[in-house]
């Protein structure tokens, strides 16, 4: 895996950066874009440059490749998927607290209107 998805010396400080820092201010980046009621799009280009952000600091802190495609890539890809469940989460959240006599919670990511 080293050198496809991560070019650190180990795992750990990947996962550091990429999941914990950035995935935590993906999420945060999702839950105030549904907050905010922004379409989807939006949040989208927030995490691109979100990911940017996510490149610069592998660089500055582990003298990794600044403008790299594929770690660019990962990175971004690692980000979407958790700033879009933070946005799915946090919207079904709204839904069914600002709209409970017309939807109801079928899982923590998704509702259905009541019968």
């Amino acid at each position: 895996m080293h050198g496809i998805l991560y070019e650190e010396a180990n795992i750990w400080q990947f996962f550091f950066v990429t999941v914990v820092l950035g995935g935590w201010a993906a999420w945060m980046t999702g839950k105030a874009c549904a907050q905010t009621w922004r379409p989807h799009i939006t949040l989208v280009l927030y995490l691109l440059a979100l990911g940017l952000a996510v490149r610069f600091i592998h660089h500055a802190l582990f003298d990794g490749t600044m403008l790299s495609l594929q770690y660019y890539f990962v990175d971004t890809v690692v980000l979407m998927v958790l700033g879009l469940l933070g946005y799915q989460y946090t919207r079904t959240n709204q839904m069914v607290s600002q709209y409970h006599w017309l939807y109801e919670r079928a899982s923590p990511l998704s509702w259905k209107s009541r019968k």
